[in-house]
């Protein structure tokens, strides 16, 4: 009864934008090979105007403040990280949008808006990606892969989500929208987790892995994992991701 009252205390923790510092420490994910931040550090400098695709709270796209161009805007759906995005963003000139970033939604910007177009983790539609890219543009976008964490969803019984969010799936919907992909990474790696409460605060966090996850519905599912953790198993899961970076070619004689 204590543990289950441990667990339903980290289901009740707080968690706002992408930020899991919370489970410093209890939740060990390897980094793949490449570095997201640094690359897109990189194409800020030559860039007049970027976009950053579902930037959650901000948190990413301010830690490259100093590199930002004089046109800086964002996307962002979930109304929690909206305000929390405005709150942060706005006062230092950036454009906050509100909008989905589902498949049949256009993105309110103009055709050709950005040198740049940023997205870390989030929806994307490859047409509408194209559209508002200027000729010579570049995306960037680094991807949580289909299978990622397949094993611990998985436990709980519940299916993959995107089982279509592969490289092998995106990179060709994007060259049909008319983008040449320059860069096409796949990585595999470990998620770890130190005990099963981390794992109810990280479900609670991202609520589309195990849909109507709880501490009352899946106690038995938890119990399982906590007496891996007794016999001296490690709660370690897959995590993969992918990077994808393409351009827009230049009009001809452009």
């Amino acid at each position: 009864q204590q543990l289950i009252a441990a667990w339903r205390k980290e289901e009740q923790a707080p968690f706002a934008g992408w930020d899991f510092s919370y489970l410093d420490g209890r939740m060990i994910e390897e980094k793949p090979p490449w570095s997201y931040l640094a690359r897109a550090a990189e194409l800020m400098d030559g860039a007049s105007s970027v976009l950053d695709m579902g930037t959650g709270g901000g948190e990413r796209l301010l830690r490259l403040r100093e590199r930002w161009p004089d046109k800086v805007a964002v996307t962002e759906d979930y109304p929690p990280n909206v305000a929390l995005a405005r709150e942060r963003l706005e006062p230092l000139g950036v454009t906050v949008v509100e909008v989905a970033l589902e498949e049949e939604i256009a993105m309110p910007f103009a055709g050709g808006e950005f040198d740049l177009v940023l997205n870390r983790h989030s929806g994307l539609n490859p047409s509408e990606v194209a559209r508002i890219l200027a000729p010579g543009g570049t995306f960037l976008t680094q991807q949580v892969h289909g299978l990622w964490a397949h094993d611990l969803i998985a436990h709980f019984g519940a299916p993959v989500p995107w089982p279509n969010d592969t490289p092998g799936i995106v990179a060709p919907r994007l060259e049909a929208a008319g983008l040449e992909v320059a860069t096409c990474l796949d990585w595999t790696g470990k998620l770890t987790f130190t005990d099963a409460g981390a794992i109810v605060y990280y479900l609670k966090a991202i609520p589309w892995l195990v849909p109507g996850f709880s501490v009352a519905t899946h106690v038995e599912y938890l119990l399982a994992l906590h007496e891996r953790l007794e016999r001296g198993e490690e709660l370690v899961f897959a995590a993969e991701k992918y990077l994808i970076e393409a351009r827009k070619p230049r009009a001809v004689g452009g």
